[in-house]
């Protein structure tokens, strides 16, 4: 009720009330501090002296190695019987040593390869994902061929096109030894590089073929066409047989292209081929491996060069 002074909050607490005004203070901070000194004139204020910042290492990250690494018991052998340029034969610690080990073993001391008895987690940390059963082969790095070495030395070359299976193109290279070309060119893209299996699938034939890697394998071919070579393109849809155009680039050097079983040559590299043929086979068969259609595109390339 009005009045009432013993009502709870009814009473004004003492204190310190509200100041009118500023005093001056707010007159004077808006006053100024007259002109700027100039430079030679003011006081430097010293800071203090800090550490020298420390150095901070920051974490490499591990660059993959080159090299190609074979794993498994028999995969090893087999590398090591189609003699593999390799650096190190890993066998893990511990592990059942059967007739393959053994055969691993010396196949690798009598091609002079390094010997090492690993943990187990390190040929697990080399295969990734890849069962290894306690071994592991450590092939060097394939050396590619200049393509100048190919076009100035050869007078029949094989151009792969989208030949992404490492056994095919370890077959490709067997066969184009066999059939007496110069060497092979591969795309950097969508194409199988020359690995451990290529090696082996090849029976040796990569020892002595060069394989030349193109970042561009169309103006590769236009390359070559300026340097004489007549480009040649394999096609299950092209009209004249392979034996008919080979008539026709018997005296010239021939550059042999072969594409992907699956999507064959692709536009822009079978546009820039001077001509497209085709092999002739059943009907009931849809295409044939790119192993086998080099190998016969080679060999009537080949007959044709030596009845004339």
């Amino acid at each position: 009720m009005p009045g009432n002074s013993s009502r709870r909050g009814a009473v004004r607490k003492k204190g310190k009330g509200a100041t009118v005004g500023s005093g001056g203070k707010g007159r004077r901070r808006l006053e100024g501090k007259g002109p700027t000194p100039k430079a030679r004139d003011r006081k430097q204020k010293e800071l203090p002296k800090r550490a020298p910042a420390k150095s901070v290492k920051r974490a490499v990250k591990p660059q993959k190695s080159a090299s190609d690494v074979v794993v498994g018991r028999n995969p090893v052998v087999e590398a090591l019987r189609a003699q593999v340029p390799s650096t190190g034969l890993l066998i893990a610690i511990g592990i059942d040593r059967d007739e393959r080990i053994a055969e691993a073993i010396r196949l690798a001391k009598n091609l002079g390869i390094e010997i090492s008895e690993v943990s187990k987690n390190q040929i697990d940390r080399i295969a990734d994902t890849a069962l290894h059963q306690g071994i592991a082969l450590v092939a060097k790095p394939y050396v590619y061929a200049p393509l100048e070495t190919l076009i100035t030395s050869s007078k029949t070359l094989l151009a792969l096109d989208g030949i992404t299976d490492p056994r095919n193109l370890g077959a490709i290279i067997r066969s184009a030894a066999a059939f007496n070309s110069g060497g092979l060119m591969i795309g950097e893209r969508r194409s199988a590089p020359v690995t451990a299996v290529v090696w082996r699938t090849s029976a040796g034939a990569a020892a002595r073929l060069p394989v030349a890697r193109v970042t561009n394998l169309t103006a590769t071919l236009r390359e070559a066409q300026e340097a004489g070579y007549f480009v040649v393109g394999l096609s299950a849809d092209a009209k004249k047989d392979i034996i008919e155009v080979a008539e026709h680039f018997a005296d010239v050097p021939v550059v042999l292209v072969i594409g992907s079983e699956g999507k064959g040559i692709s536009r822009l590299v079978s546009q820039t081929c001077d001509e497209m043929a085709s092999i002739s086979i059943t009907s009931d068969t849809e295409s044939l491996n790119a192993s086998v259609a080099a190998a016969i595109g080679l060999y009537s390339i080949n007959s044709v060069s030596t009845a004339r």
